[in-house]
């Protein structure tokens, strides 16, 4: 096996997990593109939560890791300088062995998005940008110093799904657009396509954060604003004691998710070709089933943590095969797993 193949196929298949089933079943000509584009932006997600290295390092290396990406001009001593600091300081304190390797082998990832055609690297560069500056924005909210923080405004929350999530959907509408012909129905303007699929990534992003609120604030996150629990009349040292109590706070959020996955569906309606529509249902209708489970759990099963099974997984994997193939099906799907 080549090292271009590992590069999308093993080492792709170890960090993006879940996500692989999307990458994997999506059409030839924008399978490649936006797997790179994952690759780079896991790397530089991995280079964010690597544990026991200063924020400020933490700064240091995503900024230069954004500058490499937008440089019009090839960087390569400052890709080699980048990609040594990475493998000599970084690479060493990884628990994940996939994570490890994604960073050893940056310098490939680099060498094949210099390599694209200047329309991908376009598309790339515009999508790693928002997210770099989502992770820096949230190592600059969340030191790592033992102590609980949130955000302020309902504005703020919106900002932050949209810089690590909902910018992937305005990138993949692009690609969708320019690399797949007939890819999108002719009657939908594009720019709807564009708000249902930045919409779409919001919505997915606010799955996680819903899911994992337990474990974030053991990390000293809190994404709910701090102006919405003030008026729920919690502080947030009430939250650290019982995370069970911020359920209340969530109701709204957990509305607007659903709106958010709403304008999933309205997007796939939009996609003509089959299998460009069964990638992009696979993450929606996980995470329209995520968000059943949360809606239907008390405060001590959200605190446990709710997640859709393995062999549930499975079974929506093949469910969504077959639905693909029928007028409305993956609609009719995604109704039947959000009760």
């Amino acid at each position: 096996m080549t090292g271009e193949e590992q590069l999308g196929g093993k080492l792709l298949e170890g960090v993006s997990r879940s996500f692989y089933l999307t990458l994997k079943a999506l059409p030839q000509g924008l399978r490649e593109p936006i797997s790179l584009a994952y690759l780079l932006a896991r790397a530089a997600d991995t280079l964010a939560d690597t544990p026991s290295i200063a924020e400020s390092i933490k700064q240091e290396c995503l900024t230069e890791f954004d500058r490499l990406i937008q440089a019009d001009v090839r960087d390569d001593a400052g890709e080699a300088t980048l990609c040594e600091r990475l493998r000599r300081e970084f690479v060493p304190l990884q628990e994940d062995v996939s994570e490890a390797r994604l960073l050893e082998r940056l310098p490939e990832a680099f060498e094949a998005y210099r390599k694209s055609p200047p329309r991908l690297r376009d598309a790339t560069r515009g999508v790693l940008d928002p997210i770099v500056k989502g992770q820096l924005m949230d190592i600059q909210r969340f030191p790592v110093d033992g102590q609980l923080r949130s955000l302020t405004t309902e504005d703020e929350l919106d900002e932050y799904t949209y810089l690590v999530a909902g910018c992937v959907g305005g990138f993949w509408t692009k690609l969708c657009a320019s690399e797949l012909e007939g890819a999108i129905d002719p009657k939908v303007a594009f720019d709807d396509m564009l708000v249902w699929g930045i919409r779409y990534g919001k919505g997915l992003q606010l799955v996680n954060i819903l899911r994992d609120i337990a474990k974030d604030i053991r990390m000293g996150r809190c994404y709910f604003p701090s102006e919405e629990l003030a008026a729920h009349g919690l502080t947030l040292e009430m939250v650290q004691a019982d995370p069970a109590k911020l359920v209340s706070v969530t109701a709204s959020w957990r509305t607007r998710c659903r709106e958010h996955l709403e304008c999933g569906l309205q997007y796939l309606d939009a996609l003509q070709h089959k299998r460009l529509r069964f990638a992009t249902a696979l993450p929606l209708l996980l995470g329209i089933r995520t968000l059943a489970l949360i809606n239907q759990a008390d405060g001590a099963a959200l605190v446990q943590g709710v997640k859709v099974s393995r062999g549930e997984v499975a079974r929506i994997l093949v469910e969504a095969g077959l639905a693909n193939f029928k007028q409305g099906g993956l609609r009719k799907m995604a109704e039947r797993l959000g009760k």
